[in-house]
């Protein structure tokens, strides 16, 4: 159906684009919700850091969800409850994996951070409307910054290189290069301006 927002006429999203925005609703509160929860636990400020930030992506997304009329999933959720089952597992995983090492916490946000860029980077490829591509594509910038983030601080936790779980090498490498140096988001920047 067509919405009326501020007297410009909102044309309807297809079946798909109304899952994919709903889902990144939940999906970016995962992201906060576990980096909240982490970061209560190991009080290392990448996590708090990055929490505020997927807050900020959860306020974008829901502008969208409330643009075209749509059901908000996030509601009155609490941390760490979720709508989607798959999503309420997969928060329930990552702060159990996470709870056990400061190291394993911090595989945890890169996980996330990797799980983010490729589904963010199908749902641009699969949207046809500009408005979703501009927040999609800030999100996908934001997600690179954080990978960056994460990656630096296991790699100064460790002492050893990160190798991706989901990403190739060269994915994540146009992404990170070296973690710790400010070429690697210029790199990625020129990347995702050819969106």
């Amino acid at each position: 159906r067509q919405e009326e927002k501020s007297g410009v006429a909102v044309a309807p999203l297809s079946e798909s684009e109304m899952e994919g925005l709903l889902f990144t609703r939940e999906e970016e509160k995962v992201a906060r919700d576990v980096y909240l929860t982490l970061g209560a636990q190991w009080n290392v400020r990448v996590f708090d850091n990055i929490a505020q930030s997927e807050q900020r992506h959860m306020d974008a997304v829901l502008t969208l969800v409330d643009r075209y009329g749509l059901t908000d999933p996030v509601g009155d959720n609490g941390i760490g409850i979720f709508t989607d089952p798959d999503l309420q597992a997969m928060y329930d995983d990552l702060v159990a994996q996470g709870e056990a090492s400061l190291v394993d916490a911090l595989e945890v946000g890169i996980y996330i951070e990797e799980v983010d860029i490729l589904d963010l980077q199908e749902l641009i490829a699969e949207s046809s409307k500009s408005d979703l591509d501009r927040v999609y594509g800030n999100l996908l910038d934001g997600s690179e910054n954080h990978l960056r983030g994460f990656v630096s601080a296991w790699e100064r936790e460790t002492g050893e290189s990160y190798t991706p779980t989901l990403m190739t090498d060269d994915e994540f490498q146009a992404i990170v290069g070296d973690a710790d140096s400010d070429t690697s988001s210029g790199a990625a920047r020129r990347r995702g301006n050819r969106r």
